[in-house]
């Protein structure tokens, strides 16, 4: 981890200016992760301003409360800024210089300095020790707490306007209306247009929406029998695109999903779109062996053990349940032994477990890490300030933004960011 850490480079502003600016109002739209970190944000760096989170749903932060299965990914063990966008399939080069200025290490250093230490795994996401997400959810209500910003749910901010002296004027759907100086969306991925109706009704434009980070629907049987199966190392592409990602895989009541999968539907989003998802999967699940070594290994068992059943003999790493499935899927009798493996069904097992193809019919959105490409337009937006360049005032963070990373804590990361920019911005 990067030593010396460049926490604060905004210091709090002194307390005697800070009572002559006690009636800036700021209202964030969404109770998020990007929205709270930008309330939160702004009201440690201006002492006395107002600070209103509003939260259309019941309860606030609900989408970090179920990410990671529960324990909440936080961020990337990825300390280099370039390293790090590098993630991102829609937003990488906006997301550069913010990056440079709040990373993955001041977020650890932030949650660290309110009593939340973060472990990192080996494949680089980072999770709070205690394996739970609601640590993260209490952080977060502390700190707002302690900060002075208000929470408010069962907020539904229906229309937005700009007024003559610059400030905004919102209504809600129980016609209650609100003011304020500074006005944040936060409001999430866009799941339809409708999502980005008031950064639009500010005069912005949204990209075209499509979901990232789903699974895909493969109606083989003998596929969907084997859930909850899982295998650490497979490479998956699309044929007819450059489409391919290498990494864990998991097989699912429906078809396939895990790392590998969510990782090539993030950058495949809009092109899968196009497909209507209907496209052919190829998989190769011993990634890390040549033809020559399976070939080699297949030939070893004829030769070392010959009465073994094929069906019983499986390639390592594969899981013996998976491999006794490869096998019977291409009429392979149950009861052949090694020994009596032609060159025929050598070669035709090669290709199964090399270039094995699925039809994919469907998606599945993946629950737990739900996340959209689309929404705002970049060059719309300043990102030295989260400021947006057509409606002065007004200010994004998080994923109402198109940008979008690939599993692993990159969302989050970028939800840090892009809120803890906009704060400063807010209060400065």
């Amino acid at each position: 981890m990067r030593k010396n850490i460049r926490f604060w480079p905004f210091a709090p502003l002194p307390a005697s200016l800070a009572l002559g600016m006690r009636s800036r109002r700021v209202i964030v739209v969404g109770g998020g992760a990007a929205g709270f970190f930008a309330a939160i944000t702004c009201a440690e760096a201006l002492p006395g301003a107002e600070v209103t989170v509003l939260e259309k749903g019941a309860r606030f932060l609900g989408k970090v409360l179920i990410s990671g299965g529960g324990r909440c990914n936080v961020t990337n063990g990825r300390f280099d800024s370039g390293a790090l966008t590098e993630y991102y399939p829609r937003g990488a080069r906006a997301l550069l210089g913010p990056c440079r200025r709040f990373e993955a290490a001041d977020t650890i250093a932030w949650f660290e300095a309110r009593g939340v230490k973060l472990k990192m795994e080996r494949d680089g996401r980072m999770f709070p020790i205690t394996d739970s997400s609601q640590t993260i959810v209490d952080c977060l209500m502390r700190a707002a707490s302690a900060a002075g910003v208000t929470l408010q749910t069962g907020c539904d901010v229906t229309s937005a306007a700009r007024l003559p002296d610059g400030s905004f004027a919102l209504t809600l759907a129980n016609g209650q209306t609100m003011a304020c100086d500074r006005l944040l969306l936060a409001t999430g991925g866009c799941r339809g247009v409708e999502a980005g109706a008031l950064a639009a009704s500010l005069g912005h434009s949204l990209a075209p929406i499509a979901p990232s980070l789903f699974t895909f629907h493969i109606e083989t049987p003998w596929l969907c029998a084997l859930s909850g199966v899982s295998v650490e190392h497979v490479t998956a592409s699309i044929p007819g695109t450059d489409l391919r990602e290498t990494g864990p895989i998991l097989l699912t009541h429906w078809g396939v999903s895990g790392p590998v999968i969510l990782r090539l539907s993030a950058w495949g989003a809009r092109r899968l779109q196009e497909l209507n998802y209907q496209f052919i999967l190829r998989l190769n699940w011993l990634p890390g062996l040549t033809g020559e070594e399976i070939e080699a290994a297949l030939r070893q068992r004829r030769e070392s053990d010959p009465a073994r059943l094929l069906v019983n003999a499986p390639i390592a790493p594969l899981p013996a349940r998976l491999w006794e499935r490869l096998v019977l899927a291409l009429d392979i009798p149950r009861d052949l032994r090694c020994a009596d493996l032609s060159r025929a069904a050598s070669h035709a097992l090669l290709q199964q477990l090399t270039r094995h193809e699925f039809k994919v019919t469907g998606k599945s959105l993946n629950k737990d890490e739900f996340v959209t490409c689309g929404g705002v337009r970049l060059n719309e937006v300043n990102f030295q300030t989260m400021e947006s360049r057509v409606c002065p005032g007004l200010y994004f963070a998080g994923e109402l933004l198109d940008i979008d990373g690939v599993t692993g804590g990159y969302n989050f990361q970028a939800a840090w960011t892009t809120g803890w920019i906009a704060g400063h911005a807010m209060a400065s």
